[in-house]
């Protein structure tokens, strides 16, 4: 029943379902995982961003930071991440046994992307077989590739994106296009490429931004190269209409959320039995990543947490305005010093001090927010130990080359994102209601879906299995 849904396809140089497993980020999915989707025929995805180190006894090695400064931190940072993907891409390769692909997936916003990403593929030679990179605009991401003869897939929201990604720079390296990943910034779970003109509350139908996408590619020659499509994909029946679709050509499907409740997925079993739980509009477009990105995660309470931060915010002046209605004077920090707030918006902050929001904080927009004392010490104190994760950063001003800061004031309605990820995907800090919890907007048909009836949770290859009947 399998072949007369979907047939097999070429990807990264063989022969294997059309079937893509989606990379995610820090620690969600590794060896363990693409091993096991590419050993059931398919395209298995590890990430490499920021990948855990498994030593040569399967053990886990957590990086402890010894550096003194953010610039220390840093480089310790990127020296693990190349370790710990290069170990991940060994297990994903013993694992597969001869079956199915290897990609590697990494962020071009990540802290050195081109470093990390050159050395993985150096020191991993003949283990991976292709690169999916999102988050940004990686123009230089075909010219590593090819020179390391790995294919390389670039993640794309839009046609416009691919269209200025190949006439920069990947048409010097056509042979070693993969395939497009079209990943829908409506559905897709964590960072979404949704642009200044689209309308987070107002989905598009995929279907004419992917006929669009295959429209260009098929001026600059490139209709057999297949696109994937990624964001909202449960099950291959309701996209009968995409397979063998004449107007969109080859077409391949990742599958992200999923293969999160798997055996071999490595989240915690809170983060599982969550999934299992979750209804229709709980997982939610929101745009405080200290990327500047919308993504989506579930809504819990790390989410409501920083929409009632911003929520208690003000604009202020630093002298009087009257013409700007500015005439309220707000005492802050010693005797003597305060900002001008407008008198509605004083009356607001005398409200929100009364419950104990009583720690004014600066944001970048020349605004103020009000927290605890208690958030507000959590805030500094994670801005102080910033790692430089990504190459520039809203939460603390860093920025990974030039003078190393972004020359903005650092953003408290943000938060580390490297801190959170990694406490959640090793079940570690606070529980998952307080963590930050990516996930595709179909999460909630997890509750919905009987292969899932009475908690069961298959292994990689039934859950294979089961999308190649078409359900």
């Amino acid at each position: 029943m399998a072949s007369c849904v979907v047939r097999p396809m070429r990807l990264s140089g063989a022969e294997v379902w059309p079937l893509v497993e989606g990379g995610k980020g820090v620690a969600v999915t590794n060896g363990q995982s693409a091993g096991a989707w590419a050993r059931a025929g398919g395209v298995g995805t590890f990430s490499g961003v920021n990948a855990d180190v498994i030593d040569d006894n399967g053990e886990y090695v957590p990086l402890v930071f010894r550096g003194r400064d953010r610039r220390e931190r840093h480089e310790e940072l990127i020296a693990y991440s190349i370790k710990g993907a290069i170990s991940q891409a060994r297990i994903a390769h013993e694992l597969r046994a001869g079956e199915g692909r290897i990609h590697m997936n990494v962020l071009w916003e990540m802290a050195a992307c081109e470093r990390v990403l050159t050395a993985v593929l150096e020191g991993a030679r003949g283990l991976i077989h292709g690169v999916t990179c999102g988050a940004g605009m990686p123009y230089r991401l075909a010219e590593i590739c090819a020179r390391y003869r790995v294919y390389y897939y670039p993640i794309v929201s839009s046609a416009r994106a691919f269209r200025a990604l190949w006439k920069r720079a990947y048409h010097r390296f056509r042979e070693w296009l993969g395939a497009v990943v079209y990943e829908d910034p409506w559905r897709a779970g964590g960072h979404n490429g949704l642009s200044n003109v689209e309308d987070p509350e107002r989905p598009e139908d995929p279907y004419p931004r992917v006929k669009a996408l295959r429209d260009f590619m098929r001026e600059v020659g490139l209709g057999e190269v297949p696109i994937v499509m990624a964001g909202g994909v449960w099950c291959l029946e309701e996209w009968k209409d995409w397979i063998d679709n004449r107007e969109l050509g080859p077409i391949a499907f990742q599958f992200g959320t999923r293969p999160l409740l798997t055996r071999e997925s490595p989240i915690p079993e809170a983060w599982k039995r969550k999934l299992l739980e979750l209804e229709p509009g709980d997982v939610r477009l929101h745009r405080f990543s200290p990327t500047g990105f919308y993504s989506s995660a579930v809504h819990n309470d790390f989410l409501q947490e920083l929409i009632e931060r911003s929520a208690r915010q003000v604009p202020f002046a630093e002298s009087e305005r009257a013409e700007e209605g500015f005439t309220a004077f707000l005492p802050l920090g010693r005797a003597g010093r305060g900002v001008w707030l407008r008198p509605e918006d004083l009356e607001r902050v005398r409200g929100w001090q009364a419950q104990g929001f009583v720690q004014a904080m600066r944001t970048p927009d020349r605004t103020l927010i009000f927290v605890t004392p208690e958030r507000a010490r959590q805030i500094r104190r994670d801005q102080a130990d910033c790692m430089g994760c990504l190459s520039h950063c809203l939460f603390s001003s860093w920025k990974h080359n030039g003078d190393y800061t972004t020359g903005r004031h650092p953003d408290p309605r943000s938060f580390c994102i490297q801190k959170t990820l990694q406490d959640i995907a090793h079940g570690r800090g606070a529980p998952i209601e307080q963590q930050l919890m990516f996930a595709g907007h179909n999460a909630y048909r997890f509750r919905q879906d009987p292969f899932y009836a009475n908690g069961f949770v298959p292994t990689v290859r039934q859950l294979v299995q089961r999308i190649l009947t078409g359900r």
